[in-house]
């Protein structure tokens, strides 16, 4: 028996894409048991008794993470990993991450695997290519984007989770200043406003479609090489922003 520590060390192991027979003998761990926990969770469940779930909150704000910064990987069988980046800076985004891929994965294994400035939150489904039918070949601004007919559904009924799903991942809320003169004195003021920086034409489109459904007004402004700034300025448009999205923490 192990314990649940030395699982999910080991399942982080072959979340970097080491082979089984790798992990097996720095670990001791047989094959079957890392095959076990990686296809099932650390506590297995009878192959397709747990459907992953994209009804809910949860996975309109996991869509918005895994189009900025997430990615799905083939392993062995049919299995997948999806991993998600999320940065040090952020342990409440991490949190956050996690539990969105717990409630859309119920009862499956999510681990953090650490590297230089970010968290690849991840688990393991044979199911994440038909939860996120935009994985594909190359990196997303080098290939179409764009949502199934049930993804659109799903984000027109939770415009605000798949927002702040992309903010979170690829944005970020930010305060400008500016000193004006003022009966002769000079006053600072301060102007709040959210970003959204991304090279896919398609995922930018999809942000901005969202925007236009809750009502914020947006500008696009160029910044060095392919990305684009999606600017979200306007003081009424910041405060809904900030009712509903928020800074990252």
């Amino acid at each position: 028996m192990y314990d649940s520590a030395t699982r999910r060390h080991a399942l982080a192991q072959v979340a970097t894409g080491r082979s089984l027979n790798s992990v097996s003998r720095s670990t001791g761990i047989s094959r079957a048991a890392l095959r076990s926990w990686r296809d099932h969770g650390i506590k297995p469940v009878s192959r397709g008794a747990t459907p992953l779930r994209t009804d809910g909150s949860a996975y309109p704000y996991l869509l918005g993470l895994y189009l900025g910064d997430g990615c799905i990987s083939a392993h062995r069988r049919g299995v997948h990993a999806l991993r998600i980046a999320c940065g040090n800076a952020w342990p409440g985004l991490i949190d956050a991450c996690e539990e969105a891929i717990r409630a859309v994965r119920p009862g499956g294994a999510v681990f953090r695997v650490a590297q230089q400035g970010c968290v690849q939150v991840t688990s393991m489904s044979k199911q994440w290519p038909a939860v996120f039918p935009q994985h594909g070949p190359g990196r997303k601004h080098e290939r179409k984007i764009t949502l199934e007919p049930w993804q659109q559904t799903i984000v027109a009924a939770y415009p605000w989770e798949f927002i702040r799903g992309l903010i979170h991942s690829d944005g970020c809320r930010v305060t400008n200043w500016t000193v004006r003169t003022v009966g002769g004195l000079p006053k600072r003021y301060a102007y709040p406003r959210y970003f959204f920086t991304n090279t896919s034409a398609d995922i930018r489109g999809l942000f901005t479609d969202a925007l236009d459904r809750v009502g914020v007004a947006w500008t696009e402004t160029r910044r060095r090489g392919e990305a684009r700034n999606i600017s979200v300025a306007r003081r009424a448009c910041v405060a809904v922003m900030d009712l509903h999205v928020g800074p990252k923490y």
